[in-house]
């Protein structure tokens, strides 16, 4: 039996809710429904896929670092003459036996595994942070992402640029100091081991690599509000007397003039970090401005 009055055919599809309105009951043209792409979250992952995560980009590292080693023991004697370059230098411009001596008969093949194995370090370095990257970015937001990737790109030069400086420009100027000092002790002469050499060398060149990591430290301070712009100005001095203490303890010899060729770095970095903390402090203020306008 047809009914008299059959109902009127749906026609009018009934527009599907977008994912930037779904369930929020904001219209899709309101600046809040937008969604804001560096708040993008990573990936999620169960812990067993962490473990996995985390093994295989281990495993990728520790291949990684052996392979650098394998390279680097193979280029050690190039990075031996490298290094003992400012030492033969030094030596030959004093007028002395131009020469490193070893007194344990295993003393050059330990050292020529040692340098090898650094010089794999750095070379394995970069794609080891990679690995580090890798693990960590997925549980990034976007705006975290460029930061870190930023900081670690940032970190690694600075370290390079602090043992370039080491290297170059204090190196240099304190093994020819402390030889020809060496030297003109009446019939005394400067018999030099390669052990004692290269301790040395690491301890400035290290030094040197740590001390350029001043503003990446200013960077998490200020960051954190625990520094600001304005405190490290006004506490310039107090730094000045700080830098000093610490160029007469880790400077190796007792010339003055070493000491600021220590300090001159750390004077620099330091007011570069003025400038880092007032681009983070400027930055935060902006961000707190914002919300509290949103709110």
């Amino acid at each position: 039996m047809t009914p008299s009055n059959p109902p009127e055919e749906i026609t009018a599809i009934a527009p599907v809710p977008s994912v930037a309105t779904s369930g929020t009951g904001l219209d899709a043209a309101s600046p809040a429904a937008v969604v804001d792409e560096d708040e993008e979250p990573g990936g999620a992952m169960t812990f067993f896929e962490h473990l996995t995560e985390l093994r295989k980009r281990i495993i990728n590292s520790l291949i990684a670092l052996a392979a650098g080693a394998m390279i680097g023991v193979s280029l050690s004697k190039y990075l031996i003459k490298f290094v003992t370059k400012p030492i033969i230098d030094a030596l030959t411009a004093a007028k002395q036996n131009p020469h490193l001596f070893y007194t344990h008969p295993a003393g050059y093949l330990n050292l020529y595994i040692t340098l090898g194995v650094y010089l794999g370090i750095v070379i394995a370095a970069p794609y080891v942070l990679y690995q580090i990257w890798l693990f960590v970015a997925p549980a990034l937001y976007k705006h975290e992402r460029s930061a870190i990737s930023g900081f670690v790109a940032s970190t690694f030069f600075l370290f390079l640029g602090g043992i370039a400086f080491g290297y170059y420009v204090a190196l240099p100027y304190m093994l020819k100091f402390l030889v020809s000092f060496q030297g003109n002790v009446g019939p005394i002469e400067p018999l030099i081991t390669t052990s004692d050499y290269f301790d040395l060398v690491l301890m400035v060149l290290l030094g040197f690599g740590i001390v350029f990591e001043l503003p990446i430290l200013v960077f998490f301070l200020s960051l954190f509000g625990i520094v600001t712009p304005k405190f490290l100005w006004e506490n310039f001095r107090y730094a000045i007397l700080v830098i000093s203490i610490v160029a007469a303890v880790i400077t190796p010899s007792p010339d003055a003039t070493t000491m600021l060729i220590f300090m001159a770095p750390m004077v620099a970095l330091y007011v570069i970090s003025i400038g880092v903390s007032a681009v983070v402090v400027n930055k935060r203020n902006k961000r707190l401005a914002a919300e509290q306008g949103a709110a």
